[in-house]
C-alpha cells in the first residue's frame, strides 16, 4: 500500500512540475513585450513532457525559431556557438531550471517585436513606422531622402549588415603635384564612358558633347578632360598588351584577297622611310565579297591604332561579334560625316588622308556610341570581354602603317585632344563655346561664342603636358596665347571679374552678374601654375603674375563657400540675394581634390584645414553650433 502511494505521488509530482514548465514556456515567455527569450537557448526534455503536449511545444519553438531567422535585424552568433550544432535539438543531460534562463534573457539575442506607429514629420504630413517599447524606427527609404544619405543591405563574411553612407563622394589619396605628372585624379576618369558624350568624331579623334546642345558639338573643357584622364592614365596603369597586327615588316603577306580586282603589297614610302602596306580594290559601298582582309579573333584588345595615307572613296572596316547584336560592322569611311547607325552597320567618317596622319579609336566606345550598345563588363580582369574582334576589310586605295591593337593607346589620344586644342584656339587665344548657356533665371544668358576660364585653365594644362612630352614649341605658344583671356573683363568678353572691386576671379562662367564659380576658378588657377612652371622666368611672368593675384583671391574667399556642412558651388546668393546654390557631393569631392593639389603648391595652412574639414562634412560632421 505504501509502495502504490509512493508511486502516486512521485507521477503526480512529475505532471505538476511538466504542466508548470509547459505553462512558463507557453503563457508567460511570448508575454514579455521587450526581453524575449532567445528559444534557441531553450533545452526543455521532451521527456519530461505527455506527447500531446511534446508536439504542441515543439511546435512552438519551430515557429520561434523561424520568426528570428527571418527578422530583419540579425545578430552574429555569440562566441563558443558550434556550426554543427543543432539549436532545435533536446538537451537531456544539461537541464537547467526555467528560473535561471530567465535571469539571463537580457543578455541573449532578442526576437523583433514591433507594432505600427503614424509619426508625423514637422506637422506637415506623416508616413508610418514602427515602435519596439521606447525607440521608433523609421523606413531608411524617407530616411535617405530627407537627409540625402545613401544606405545598402551587404552580405559578406556569412552575415547581414546595413552600410550607411553620408555621401557617395570619392576621396583620392593627395601626391605632390607636377605640372608634367599626373593631373589630380584624373586618372579615375572615363570621358569616354559619360552619357553626354554622344560619339567620338572620326576626323578629329575627340569627344562630341550634347550638355548643353542634343545636336553635339566640340566642348573644350571636355575635350581637355579627356586628354588630361588619358595622359594620368599612362602614367598611372600598367604597360598595354598590344598585338602587332601588320607593319608591313614581316615576310609573307597577312591579308586575303576578297575578290580578283583587290591586292595588297608591301613597298617602301619615302616620307616615312619605311616600308608599308598599299591596298587596291574597286570603289564603292562598304560591302562583303570585295577588298582586302585579315582575320584577328581577338576579345581582350579593343583598342585599334594604324597610320593612313587614304584617298576618296575608301574604307577600313571592322567585323565584330556581339552578345547583344550579333555581327556589327564598324566602317571608318573617307567621307567626312557624323557618325550613323543603319542596321547592323556603323559609320564614322574619318576623311580622306592625302597626307599621313594616325588613327586610333576604341572601338568598344565606337560601337556602344553607334547602336547604343551596353557591354556587360568582365567580372575579373582575367575574363574576356562579350565582344569579339573577327577581321578587318580594307576597300578602296590607299596605304597603311603600323596596324595594332591593345589594351590602351593613351598617349595617341591624349594628343589627339591636345593637336585639336593647337588647331582650333582662336586669335584671341581661346577655344569659344557654341552654344547658349543660361546658368541661373536671374542672369543674362550667356550667348554662344562665349569664353570659360575653365576651358582655358585645362587646355593649357593639356599643352603644357604635350609640350615636356614632346619639347615641340608649338604647344608652348598655344599655351602662353591662352593666357591672354585672364586679362580681359568678363563683360567685355573675357574671362576676369572682380568681387567687390577688390579680389580677381577668373569665371567659369562669364555671367552678369558674376557667378564666381568655385571648381572653375581653381581649374584656372592650375592651368597658370603649370605654365609658369614650364617656362623661363622672364617667358612666364605674366602667367606668374595672374596666379598669384588669383591665389589671393582664394586665400581671402575661401571660408564664403563653407556652409558647416558642405560647400558651396557659387556665390550667386552673393551676387543676387538668393539661396545658396549647394554643391552636390560630387563637387564637394572634386573642391577637396583641388584644394589637395594647392596644399601641395601652397604651404598656407589654411588649404589643409579646410580639406581636413571639408573631409569630415563627407561622414557627416558638421560644424559646431553657438
Amino acid at each position: 500500500m505504501r509502495l502504490v502511494n509512493l508511486r502516486f505521488w512521485i507521477r503526480a509530482c512529475i505532471l505538476v512540475v511538466a504542466s508548470s514548465t509547459l505553462f512558463t514556456f507557453i503563457v508567460l515567455l511570448p508575454c514579455r513585450t521587450i526581453n524575449t527569450v532567445d528559444v534557441r537557448d531553450l533545452q526543455i526534455s521532451s521527456q519530461a513532457l505527455p506527447e500531446s503536449q511534446q508536439h504542441h511545444t515543439e511546435n512552438i519553438a519551430s515557429n520561434r525559431i523561424n520568426e528570428y531567422n527571418n527578422s530583419p535585424v540579425r545578430k552574429k552568433p555569440r562566441t563558443g556557438d558550434s556550426k554543427s550544432k543543432n539549436r532545435n535539438s533536446v538537451d537531456t543531460s544539461n537541464h537547467q531550471h526555467l528560473e535561471d534562463l530567465i535571469a539571463n534573457i537580457d543578455q541573449r539575442p532578442q526576437s523583433v517585436r514591433y507594432k505600427e506607429i503614424e509619426c508625423l514629420i514637422n506637422g506637415d504630413y506623416s508616413i508610418v513606422g514602427r515602435r519596439e517599447g521606447s525607440e521608433v524606427y523609421l523606413p531608411f527609404s524617407f530616411v535617405s531622402k530627407y537627409f540625402e544619405v545613401e544606405g545598402s543591405i551587404a552580405s559578406y563574411d556569412g552575415y547581414e549588415r546595413f552600410e550607411w553612407h553620408h555621401s557617395n563622394a570619392r576621396i583620392h589619396k593627395p601626391v605632390p603635384y607636377r605640372h608634367d605628372g599626373p593631373f589630380m585624379s584624373f586618372a579615375h576618369y572615363s570621358v569616354e564612358n559619360r552619357d553626354r558624350v554622344k560619339y567620338f568624331s572620326g576626323t578629329e579623334g575627340v569627344p562630341i558633347s550634347t550638355q548643353w546642345d542634343s545636336q553635339g558639338y566640340f566642348y573644350p573643357i571636355q575635350i581637355a578632360q579627356f586628354g588630361l584622364s588619358h595622359y594620368s592614365k599612362n602614367l598611372t596603369e600598367q604597360d598595354p598588351n598590344v598585338l602587332v597586327v601588320d607593319n608591313g615588316e614581316g615576310e609573307g603577306s597577312k591579308w586575303r584577297a576578297e575578290d580578283s580586282a583587290s591586292s595588297t603589297s608591301v613597298i617602301y614610302d619615302s616620307t616615312r622611310h619605311s616600308n608599308v602596306i598599299e591596298f587596291k580594290s574597286q570603289a564603292g559601298k562598304p560591302s562583303y565579297g570585295h577588298g582586302v582582309s585579315v582575320s584577328i579573333n581577338e576579345r581582350s584588345l579593343p583598342v585599334l591604332s594604324f597610320d593612313l595615307l587614304m584617298f576618296r572613296n575608301s574604307t577600313i572596316t571592322v567585323v565584330m561579334q556581339t552578345e547583344e547584336s550579333g555581327i556589327v560592322n564598324l566602317h571608318y569611311t573617307s567621307h567626312i560625316e557624323e557618325c550613323t547607325h543603319r542596321g547592323s552597320n556603323v559609320f564614322y567618317g574619318i576623311g580622306p588622308a592625302y597626307k599621313w596622319r594616325t588613327i586610333t579609336r576604341d572601338l568598344i566606345t565606337d560601337l556602344r556610341k553607334g547602336m547604343n550598345y551596353k557591354e556587360k563588363q568582365p567580372k575579373t580582369k582575367k575574363k574576356s570581354r562579350t565582344t569579339k574582334i573577327l577581321k578587318i576589310f580594307l576597300q578602296g586605295k590607299g596605304r597603311i602603317d603600323n596596324i595594332t591593337l591593345s589594351s590602351s593607346n593613351h598617349m595617341n589620344q591624349f594628343f589627339d585632344a591636345a593637336d585639336w586644342l593647337v588647331r582650333h584656339q582662336d586669335e584671341k587665344g581661346g577655344w569659344p563655346i557654341m552654344v547658349n548657356r543660361n546658368v541661373d533665371s536671374d542672369m543674362d544668358e550667356l550667348k554662344a561664342n562665349w569664353y570659360s576660364a575653365m576651358a582655358q585653365g585645362q587646355a593649357i594644362s593639356t599643352l603644357v603636358r604635350a609640350y615636356e612630352r614632346t619639347k615641340i614649341q608649338g604647344y608652348l605658344n598655344s599655351a602662353l596665347r591662352a593666357i591672354e583671356l585672364y586679362k580681359v573683363p568678363s563683360s567685355e568678353g573675357g574671362v576676369q571679374a572682380r568681387f567687390m572691386d577688390k579680389y580677381t576671379w577668373y569665371e567659369e562662367y562669364p555671367t552678369n552678374p558674376s557667378s564666381f564659380v568655385l571648381n572653375g576658378f581653381i581649374y584656372s588657377l592650375i592651368g597658370l601654375y603649370d605654365l609658369k612652371s614650364s617656362t623661363s622666368q622672364e617667358e612666364g611672368r605674366e602667367a606668374a603674375r595672374l596666379f598669384q593675384d588669383g591665389m589671393r583671391s582664394l586665400k581671402a574667399l575661401l571660408p564664403m563657400f563653407d556652409t558647416g556642412s558642405g560647400s558651396i558651388y557659387d556665390l550667386r546668393h552673393v551676387t543676387l540675394g538668393k539661396a545658396p546654390n549647394l554643391a552636390r557631393w560630387d563637387y564637394h569631392a572634386t573642391h577637396i581634390s583641388q584644394l589637395q593639389l594647392i596644399a601641395t603648391i601652397d604651404s598656407d595652412p589654411l588649404f589643409q584645414r579646410t580639406v581636413d574639414r571639408w573631409i569630415g562634412y563627407i561622414k557627416g560632421k558638421r560644424a559646431k553650433h553657438n
